[in-house]
């Protein structure tokens, strides 16, 4: 499991982004881009990786893995970067950006010229993935982030990746698949997934789509003997998520506390200075 200081981490920087509130720091600050398809996410840590701000906003900008909005896109981060800056009464200089395993180098370019146009110098790209293991601190085991539009893994070898892909089924589709249950608009269903009182319901619905997402998981895992799934990502907040995963895989899975918010502030770790 993620150990206590990766907990208290994420318990801050979510903290921090629900209050719209701001740490003191220490040194240079990095920033962490996220494009998510349900939301953009952008996370500030000093130079002792401490997390200092965060911001978060709804975005259809993107829609797996590819940017669809090219416009709304840098203007939306541009307008968060402002906001963050604002706060801390300094500017925001070096970011870094992620990108769903396996997506084109020419989809990867167009991720960094949104973050570039923005204002922001990109030090560096990573997968998904890999940057919610360095915020869980797994050198071992598969790591899954579940966003809006993609499910994608890597696995980890004494902290090298040695395996990563993407499949486009994430939180969008379990939307849809709401929205056409209970006949509808997306919009609707997609509150109707976030309300807590009404989770047991939502799951028995979506539970095709988290059975697809696991049976992917288990065909990418087929020739890898590996014991732990670490699970992180918005769409995998449900308290049965686990367990489906589990009986499928026949692993232990572990999801992370504050899944939204592991892979942006893992992004804002691994800005290169």
């Amino acid at each position: 499991m993620a150990n206590a200081e990766s907990e208290t981490l994420l318990l801050e920087f979510a903290r921090l982004v629900r209050e719209a509130a701001c740490n003191p720091y220490c040194g240079d600050l990095k920033v962490g881009v996220d494009l998510g398809t349900a939301n953009i996410v952008l996370a500030v840590v000093d130079s002792k990786n401490n997390p200092i701000a965060g911001v978060t906003y709804p975005s259809t900008v993107v829609r797996d893995g590819i940017v669809v909005d090219y416009p709304t896109a840098t203007r939306v981060v541009k307008q968060l970067k402002q906001q963050l800056e604002q706060r801390l009464g300094c500017t925001l200089t070096y970011a870094a950006t992620a990108i769903p395993p396996g997506i084109s180098a020419g989809n990867t370019k167009i991720i960094a010229n949104v973050v570039e146009s923005a204002g922001f110098e990109v030090t560096n790209i990573v997968d998904e993935p890999v940057a919610a293991a360095s915020v869980l601190k797994i050198r071992h085991g598969a790591v899954v982030d579940v966003g809006g539009g993609t499910t994608g893994m890597s696995i980890l070898r004494n902290g090298k990746v040695i395996f990563s892909d993407d499949e486009p089924t994430g939180g969008t589709h379990m939307t849809l698949v709401l929205a056409g249950a209970l006949g509808i608009s997306f919009a609707q269903a997609d509150e109707i997934k976030k309300d807590p009182a009404r989770e047991q319901e939502v799951f028995a619905m979506i539970k095709p789509v988290v059975e697809k997402m696991a049976s992917i998981v288990d065909g990418w895992l087929r020739y890898y003997a590996t014991k732990n799934i670490y699970v992180v990502g918005g769409a995998s907040h449900f308290e049965q998520f686990t367990s489906v995963f589990a009986n499928q895989t026949g692993r232990q899975v572990i999801r992370s506390i504050e899944p939204l918010f592991v892979t942006p502030l893992g992004i804002a770790l691994s800005v290169r200075r």
